[in-house]
Order: C-alpha cells, then structure tokens, then sequence
C-alpha cells in the first residue's frame, strides 16, 4: 500500500504542485546536514498555504521548525507587515532554519527562535494573539504545546496539530509510547475544550499513514 500511496502522491504533486527551485533547495540542504526526513509534503506544505490564505493570517506562531520547509510555506502567504515566529529546540536545525529562510527570502518576516519551545512560550510575554498556529514538535509535549496555543490564541485562530494519527497507533489506550501518549492526550484536551470546534482528518502519502487535527478558537 506504501507504494501506491507515494504513487498517488507523485501524481497529485506533479499536476497540482508548481515545481519551485527555492522549495527543493531547501529540501537538498536538510538532507545535506543530517536532518531527519520528516518535513511536511509538497501537497501538506501546499495545505498549510491555503490555510494561512484562508483565515487572512498576518501572525503565525510554528512549534517546530525543522529546517524551514514548512515554515516558507506559510511565511510566503503573509502581507508585507506579517509576523511568523517559529520554535526550534535544536540548534543545528535552527541554524539550518536561518540559511534556508535567509535563501527564500523571507527571513524579514520570520524569527528562529532558538531553544526548547515551552521555555520559549513561558518567555513571550504580552503579545498580540496569532491567526494560526501550527504544532508540529515532540509529541509527548502536545498537551503542554495547547495549553500554551490557547493562552496566545483569540477568537477565530486555527490551531494545526500534525502527525496524529500515528500509523494508527493513535486508537492504542494501553500504549507505551510517549508520543502517542502525548497524542491521544491532545486530541482528548481538543475534544472536551468548549472553547474549540475541531475535527481530524486521516492522511496517506508519501508520509505513510498518519493525520493531522483543526482546531477553531470560538468566539
């Protein structure tokens, strides 16, 4: 199945997905220094465009930034005057993060901050809520990650949970992995909170089998 699911996922790229040079580049340098594989798809990265186009975003908070893939995909869907602040624990992908952005261009609009994300959170202080947000970080900290979304987040913010699914391991109750843990938690926090309306969607790709959740803050 992984096979046709990569195949379905070449096809859709290919005829929806215009080819940019910039986007691949990126791609060949995570690889180049050793980061892990796991950035959002063409046809996810091109999702999470749409969303920042959709709710008019012009402050994006990301939990996890990898080496900036996603992180340009949405930073190109912001107005001139918009903020994108995006939360990396590890400083080579920070690094990585900066040269990739600085690349696209778009590092005017968006700050790599350095260091684990909850310190970071707990650091803000009073800031203007963001539109979206995007969590997209160590799993086992999800829980933490919507509390803190929540406390910078307004009426009308979409809040993006990726990676929940977890080749199904998502339904396990007697799981022993953190990060399911962490997920199921999530979702659980999601579902009880009245302040959110929030569904979930299965996705199968390139990725493999796994999923990622919306939530809208309430007015």
């Amino acid at each position: 199945m992984q096979q046709k699911w990569s195949a379905v996922d070449e096809y859709l790229e290919q005829n929806l997905i215009p080819e940019d040079e910039i986007l691949t580049q990126i791609l060949a340098n995570n690889r180049r220094a050793g980061l892990p594989g796991v950035d959002v798809s063409p046809t996810q990265g091109q999702l999470l465009a749409l969303f920042v186009r959709m709710v008019r975003a012009k402050r994006i908070l990301e939990i996890g930034t990898l080496g900036g893939y996603s992180t340009l995909w949405m930073a190109r869907e912001l107005p001139s005057n918009g903020e994108l602040l995006t939360l990396e624990a590890d400083p080579l992908h920070a690094a990585i993060a900066r040269e990739n952005l600085h690349l696209a261009g778009v590092n005017r609009l968006v700050t790599v901050a350095e260091g684990p994300a909850l310190d970071t959170l707990e650091n803000l202080g009073d800031r203007p809520p963001f539109d979206l947000i995007f969590i997209d970080a160590d799993k086992p900290n999800n829980p933490n990650y919507l509390k803190w979304a929540l406390h910078y987040s307004r009426p009308g913010t979409l809040i993006i949970g990726d990676n929940v699914v977890r080749s199904g391991e998502v339904t396990n109750p007697v799981t022993t992995d953190t990060s399911v843990q962490g997920v199921r938690k999530f979702i659980e926090m999601i579902g009880a909170d009245p302040r959110l309306t929030a569904t979930a969607m299965q996705t199968v790709g390139v990725k493999g089998w796994d999923g990622f959740t919306l939530a809208w803050v309430n007015a």
